[in-house]
């Protein structure tokens, strides 16, 4: 019985984490309207595992360390928002979010990060630093 208890609990956690990141499938950029700063977005859903709590997490403590005079003047934002939520919804359809991501977005571009999210902020939070970096990086250079 306890065999089968332990069993039954490594699979629940191991379909959780696969449904974590299995919800979302965009492409990596394409172009979306939005305004001329860049805003970043984190989207989730109410219940939420340790890897979802540390993709937004990181992502927040890698802003304040990367760009925070951007932060404080406005010309960067960062926003959780949980799908769960019905006010969510025109945000989540303006950026194309179909489930969980971490997403970029400036001007006509989308940069999704959510693979980059899911796979570093655990495990190696500053790779994930130097996505975002990466990403952010050329938009600031070419505003």
């Amino acid at each position: 019985m306890k065999k089968f208890f332990s069993m039954t609990m490594v699979m629940l956690l191991v379909m959780g984490s696969f449904s974590c990141t299995a919800q979302n499938g965009q492409k990596k950029e394409s172009a979306v309207a939005v305004d001329s700063k860049i805003e970043v977005y984190y989207f989730h859903f109410t219940r939420r595992c340790m890897t979802c709590n540390a993709v937004e997490s990181e992502t927040k403590n890698a802003l304040q360390l990367l760009y925070p005079e951007q932060l404080k003047n406005g010309a960067i934002t960062f926003t959780s928002i949980n799908l769960d939520d019905e006010g969510s919804k025109a945000v989540a359809q303006k950026c194309k979010a179909a489930g969980q991501g971490l997403l970029v977005m400036a001007g006509d571009k989308r940069i999704d990060l959510t693979s980059q999210g899911f796979m570093y902020a655990v495990n190696n939070p500053d790779k994930l630093k130097q996505e975002i970096k990466k990403a952010i990086d050329p938009l600031l250079t070419s505003k």
